[in-house]
């Protein structure tokens, strides 16, 4: 079984690209806490490289900016390319199926996040009638719902 669950904060800003086929993908970092600290008391993180495809790209460009707190399901892909030095170049990411807010409005550092306030999670379902005109939808909660504060 391959799969990733992942909750961090973004390292920079998401841009989105279309590729030579009409698709939008995203590439971008998400910083993940580690439990523990370093020897010498400080907090450390892994830097996970990540990419999306189609709805999930256009979502993190639209809702997401640098250190946005996002929670991510998806499976790891190893894979090599050859650089300009004729290098073998080796990759490891993690190929997005689901994206989740974790953040709400309030808990964003100033800025809005595009998003509204009881907006907790989107969830990747394909495209319905039932959808926006963007292809995803977003599901609102209340805070009320929830079994812990926020």
């Amino acid at each position: 079984m391959n799969k990733v669950i992942l909750v961090g904060r973004l390292t920079r800003d998401p841009e989105v690209k279309t590729t030579q086929n009409q698709i939008d993908v995203c590439s971008f970092t998400v910083a993940v806490d580690r439990r523990f600290k370093s020897s010498s008391g400080e907090k450390q993180a892994d830097f996970i490289n990540c990419v999306a495809w189609r709805q999930q790209a256009k979502l993190l460009g639209q809702y997401f900016q640098k250190g946005s707190r996002i929670g991510i399901v998806g499976t790891i892909q190893t894979r090599t390319y050859e650089d300009k030095d004729k290098k073998t170049v080796y990759v490891t990411e993690v190929v997005v199926d689901e994206i989740e807010f974790v953040d709400s409005k309030r808990d964003s550092s100033g800025g809005s996040n595009g998003y509204d306030e009881s907006t907790l999670q989107a969830p990747m379902n394909p495209p319905s009638a039932s959808q926006n005109d963007s292809g995803f939808s977003i599901t609102m909660d209340d805070d009320s719902s929830l079994p812990f504060d926020l």
